[in-house]
C-alpha cells in the first residue's frame, strides 16, 4: 500500500506532500506527524526509504504507508483525554503520534503479537522521549504495550474511546472488534479490503463509513495447538497518576504559559515583523529583431543603450547575493525555552531533571 504522494527529502517535506494531497487535513494531526520523524522507526540500513509513501516490512517489523496512517489519524478524530487501543501496535510509531494528541490524561495501550517487535517499540519510544526536540512541545501520553493475540483479549477488559486494528479483520470478527468500543467511540480497521470507520452511536447501534480501498495482511488466528487453551491477553490497568507526576505536569504547563506570554509580549501579540526581502534589480534583456527581405530571413541584434552597464550590474548583483547567502542558509538553531526555564529555577538538580523527564538534551 502507498505511493499516493511524492517522496520527500525529509520528514517535513513528506508531511507537506500529504497535506497537499489532502491526506492530512487537521492541525492536530499535522503537528503529531511533524513531531515524530518517521525515519527514527526504520532500521539504519533502510532509512533511505523512510520518506517514501510506501509500507515497509523487515522480519516481524512493519510500518504502513504514510498515506494510510494519515487517513487513520484523521478518521480517529482524536482529542485530549481519550482512551486509545492499538491492535497490532508494531513499532509504536502510530501509538506515539496518538500519545502527543491524547495528552497526559489519556490512555494509550497497544497489543502486539511478536515479543521482538514489542522490544523494538520500547527502544524507539525511549529514544523519542530522551532525544526528540519535539517532546517538550507536548504533554505526552506514553503508550504501554503488551504481548499477545488481539483476538484473545480478556472479556472483562475496559472499553475504549478509540480503537485501531492494523491488520485485515475477517467479517466473523467484526462484532468482537465493535465490543471493544465505548458508546460514542470510533473504531478504524481494514474490513473486506476497505479501511472502515465505525462509530458506536448506542449500545447496539452503529454507523459505518468506508474510507478507501486497502490491502492488509489478515489477522493471525489464535493457535491453541500447544495447550488447547486460550491465552487471554490482559490489557494494562488504567492507572491513576501519582501526586508527584501530577505536580510535574502542572509545573511544566505553567512554565509553558509563561513562555507563551513572554513570546507574545516580545513579538507584539505574536505578530512578528514581516520578513524583509532584498529588492531585485530589473534585468533589461537584449532585443532581437528578425528582418524579412524577399524570401530570405536575416536575424540581427539591436543594441540597447543600457547593454554596456548590464555586465557591471549583474556582477554587482552576484556579489551581493554571495554576501547575503550564508546568513540566509544558516538559521538560528531552535531554542528549548522550557528546558532553559526549568534549569534556571532555584531547585535542586535532581528535581530539575525530574521535571525534564531526565532527558539528555
Amino acid at each position: 500500500m502507498g505511493g499516493a504522494v511524492s517522496a520527500g527529502e525529509d520528514n517535513d517535506e513528506l508531511i507537506d506532500n500529504l497535506k497537499e494531497a489532502q491526506y492530512i487535513r487537521t492541525e492536530l494531526v499535522e503537528q503529531a506527524f511533524r513531531a515524530i520523524d518517521r525515519a527514527d522507526y526504520y532500521l539504519e540500513e533502510f532509512k533511505d526509504n523512510a520518506y517514501k509513501d510506501l509500507a515497509w516490512k523487515h522480519g516481524n517489523i512493519h510500518l504502513s504507508a504514510p498515506c494510510i496512517y494519515s487517513e487513520v489519524m484523521e478518521a480517529l478524530d482524536l482529542q485530549p483525554g481519550l482512551s486509545f487501543l492499538n491492535l497490532g501496535s508494531g513499532t509504536g510509531y502510530l501509538s506515539s503520534m496518538v500519545g502527543l494528541i491524547l495528552g497526559p490524561f489519556g490512555v494509550n495501550h497497544g497489543v502486539e503479537l511478536h515479543s521482538d517487535v514489542i522490544e523494538y517499540a520500547k527502544q524507539k519510544l525511549d529514544f523519542f522521549i530522551k532525544t526528540s526536540d519535539s517532546f517538550d512541545k507536548f504533554e505526552f501520553c506514553e503508550p504501554s504495550f503488551v504481548t499477545g493475540n488481539c483476538l484473545e483479549i480478556s472479556p472483562d477488559c475496559t472499553q475504549y474511546d478509540r480503537v485501531y486494528c492494523g491488520a485485515g479483520v475477517q467479517k466473523e470478527h467484526e462484532d468482537y472488534m465493535k465490543n471493544l468500543l465505548k458508546v460514542g467511540g470510533i473504531l478504524v480497521m481494514p474490513l473486506e479490503e476497505k479501511l472502515t470507520k465505525i462509530t458506536r452511536i448506542g449500545p447496539s447501534a452503529w454507523e459505518t463509513k468506508k474510507i478507501l480501498a486497502v490491502s492488509f495482511a489478515p489477522l493471525i488466528q489464535p493457535n491453541h495447538a500447544d495447550s488447547g487453551k486460550s491465552r487471554l491477553v490482559h490489557l494494562p490497568p488504567v492507572a491513576v497518576r501519582s501526586l508527584q507526576d501530577l505536580a510535574r505536569i502542572a509545573i511544566r504547563g505553567t512554565i509553558k504559559k509563561i513562555i507563551h506570554q513572554e513570546t507574545l509580549s516580545k513579538n507584539g501579540n505574536g505578530l512578528k515583523n514581516p520578513p524583509r526581502f532584498k529588492r531585485r534589480r530589473v534585468r533589461r534583456r537584449r532585443m532581437e529583431t528578425i528582418v524579412f527581405l524577399d524570401k530570405e530571413v536575416f536575424a540581427s541584434r539591436i543594441s540597447n543603450p543600457s547593454d554596456e552597464n548590464n555586465s557591471e550590474e549583474l556582477e554587482d548583483e552576484r556579489r551581493e547575493e554571495e554576501e547575503t547567502k550564508p546568513s540566509e542558509l544558516k538559521p538560528d538553531p531552535p531554542v528549548n525555552f522550557l528546558r532553559e526555564k526549568v534549569l534556571s529555577l532555584p531547585l535542586p538538580d535532581p528535581l530539575k531533571y525530574y521535571l525534564l523527564y531526565y532527558r539528555e538534551k
